[in-house]
């Protein structure tokens, strides 16, 4: 698979073309919520894990063919456990004028060098779910040595440093961080962070762990309240009418699992795609836990994230 995929639809960000520096599932935390999947790496220490100079030419590449709205460092794990992410962005901004984005747990950040390698980002895009430490490990399950008080001062040094935009994301839980004690400690929190905007989630697809439940609409409506004017709720299902062929592509992807399993083939032969374009799209929709695979006959079907496996054992050719 390319360590480049899409651009795919974000809710976030518009057309989004995302950067994966990270082999599936290494990162700092093992989230209940993650569509990704459970943690089979927990690290502090970043790595080398994909060739630079690779990635770089591959995301020169994917822009001869197309413009995405942003180029977001994210993926199949925690982007800063990279050692070169910092090069990744320099070297991206050195061939487009488009913004670069950095999706992160925000779990780093205390590291001098991490916060060093992320300040030529455009936008920073943290998480952080509670206040409490208690709440936090529940949540997030992080590696042994990370404590909440030493991510948030970290995030808060991270803000004295960088010049960017900061959107921090809140991720809520039924019954776990949706208290409107939780909501309040949170609210005095980000104020000492002080980021752009507050950007506030729940679950919308599978996630991780059955027991991340995810909030209703009224509920999101009254912690954006809470939380202040720079917040904004960001929890939706795929955004519809995305301008471009890549946007309308993905949901021409999406509408197409409604009906049966797909392989990439049928992909590229529904759409016209190349394998290499239709490749890269259906890893996009994978990450963003959009779709969902399956092994079946030696080949790679695609299905709906919530589908039961059992339709999907006599697949159409």
């Amino acid at each position: 698979m390319p360590y480049v995929f899409g651009p795919v639809p974000s809710r976030r960000l518009g057309l989004s073309l995302g950067v994966d520096l990270i082999p599936p599932k290494t990162c700092t935390f093992d989230c209940l919520y993650c569509q990704v999947g459970k943690t089979t790496t927990k690290s502090l220490m970043p790595e080398a894990h994909v060739p630079v100079a690779a990635v770089t030419e591959e995301v020169r590449r994917k822009l001869l063919k197309r413009r995405p709205d942003v180029i977001t460092l994210a993926g199949s794990g925690e982007p800063t456990l990279h050692s070169g992410f910092g090069r990744v962005i320099g070297a991206v901004k050195d061939m487009t004028d488009i913004p670069v984005a950095l999706l992160t747990n925000g779990s780093l950040f205390w590291k001098d060098e991490v916060r060093e390698r992320a300040l030529g980002a455009d936008i920073i895009m943290p998480t952080l779910t509670s206040a409490r430490e208690t709440t936090f490990q529940t949540i997030h399950r992080p590696h042994p040595e990370l404590r909440l008080d030493r991510i948030v001062s970290g995030l808060k040094r991270l803000r004295e440093e960088y010049t960017g935009r900061i959107f921090l994301e809140a991720v809520f839980l039924a019954g776990i961080n949706d208290t409107d004690e939780e909501v309040s400690a949170l609210r005095d929190l980000i104020v000492g962070i002080a980021p752009d905007k507050i950007q506030i989630n729940t679950v919308v697809r599978p996630p991780a762990d059955a027991k991340a439940r995810s909030l209703d609409r009224k509920r999101l409506e009254e912690i954006k309240v809470a939380l202040g004017e720079k917040a904004e709720i960001v929890a939706e299902v795929l955004p519809k009418g995305q301008a471009g062929k890549a946007g309308r592509a993905a949901e021409d992807v999406l509408e197409m699992l409604t009906r049966r399993p797909l392989r990439q083939r049928d992909v590229e032969k529904a759409l016209d795609l190349g394998a290499e374009a239709a490749a890269d799209l259906l890893k996009g929709l994978l990450i963003k836990g959009y779709v969902r695979q399956q092994n079946h006959g030696g080949e790679i079907y695609y299905l709906p994230p919530g589908r039961n496996e059992r339709e999907a054992k006599n697949p159409s050719p």
